[in-house]
């Protein structure tokens, strides 16, 4: 069986959930020719695990001070391209096509009238899931932006739909969590503007991965490259996150017991949702802008207990190169009664968004 399996690389955490997949095709032997669009081949690391991988352009959001620009997305975009890529790509050879939020193999395979599987997190709110910051733009670019004819939805809950868990590494076994270290990810904000918010703790060290290893003029505040293997080894010690609410790291977070503190991207329904429901499953705390009095206040918060993921890429691989394959809703079933029935939460409380 050959498959080809696409991935939208603007983010990492599409990437980072592409390696952990990639390790469960090789466990059982299986052949992929991966895809990566969105962002520049020279500016992706850690892709050993893909071998001999393609790009394209795709497309891309502009984020300016943690909130999308559109009108800038529409500019930083080759339309054309775009168009172009879509209608020569080619499916010749492959048994499956599958599909992380990727938008030209997404619209070619749909255009063709090629099958095609949908894994992401964002497949997700095509499901009754927690959602805010709701708005048409927003709803019309998740429904439309990488189309396919089976969407498998990745969350941290069921809610009561045929959801699957986080697709993540399994947990180290060398945790030990520092109460005083944090680990920091949010490219979205210059580094000197998170460098003055954490300066006044010197009693805590942050680890920043913003993409540059330089001197930050605090013994307590580091900054690094982006290193997905030197970001495993800090995330092991440290009892906190600070990033935006993406899917990954705050998946990452919940296995590790890790408290968080989130910055939701403003005019991001997904981010905005995923603030939500973290929310409602009291995981995290969320703020709109820095504030040095709740930071101050969310460094003494405790840990949480820790989530038993199980492997979900393992056994997805095997669903997805069956020949018999049950549903998915007997997979999703299957996959939520392995995590320890004290962590699940079918019935949610209702509440409203927590915004400090």
């Amino acid at each position: 069986m050959k498959i080809l399996y696409a991935v939208q690389a603007t983010g990492n955490g599409h990437i980072t959930r592409a390696r952990i997949m990639a390790k469960a095709f090789k466990t059982l032997d299986i052949k992929v020719d991966w895809v990566f669009t969105g962002r520049p081949k020279k500016e992706l690391f850690d892709m050993e695990v893909f071998g001999d991988f393609r790009t394209f352009s795709g497309l891309t959001f502009a984020i300016e001070n943690g909130s999308i620009n559109y009108f800038k997305t529409v500019a930083k975009n080759n339309v054309f391209k775009f168009i172009r890529d879509i209608y020569r790509f080619d499916f010749n050879g492959y048994d499956r096509v599958i599909n992380d939020f990727e938008p030209i193999t997404a619209w070619s395979a749909k255009l063709k009238g090629i099958p095609s599987i949908g894994i992401s997190h964002q497949m997700a709110f095509n499901k009754n899931i927690p959602i805010a910051g709701k708005n048409i733009l927003a709803q019309f670019v998740l429904k439309h932006f990488a189309p396919v004819t089976t969407p498998i939805g990745l969350h941290w809950n069921d809610f009561e739909q045929d959801l699957l868990p986080p697709v993540i590494d399994e947990a180290p076994t060398d945790i030990q969590l520092k109460p005083n270290d944090i680990i920091v990810y949010f490219p979205f904000c210059s580094s000197q503007k998170l460098i003055e918010w954490f300066a006044p703790f010197p009693e805590y060290n942050f680890h920043i991965f913003h993409g540059e290893n330089k001197p930050t003029g605090f013994k307590h505040i580091h900054l690094y490259h982006f290193s997905r293997t030197h970001f495993q080894t800090l995330q092991k010690q440290c009892s906190g996150v600070i990033t935006a609410a993406g899917f990954e790291l705050p998946s990452e977070a919940i296995q590790l017991g890790q408290k968080m503190l989130l910055v939701p991207l403003a005019n991001q329904m997904e981010q905005q949702s995923n603030a939500h429901a973290l929310n409602l499953l009291m995981r995290a705390t969320i703020i709109n802008e820095f504030s040095t009095g709740v930071l101050k206040s969310w460094l003494k918060q405790p840990t949480h207990k820790p989530m038993n993921y199980p492997n979900v890429a393992y056994e997805l691989v095997k669903w997805l190169v069956s020949s018999e394959r049950e549903s998915l809703e007997n997979l999703s079933e299957k996959l939520w009664q392995k995590i320890n029935s004290e962590h699940i939460k079918t019935s949610l409380p209702t509440t409203k968004l927590k915004v400090v």
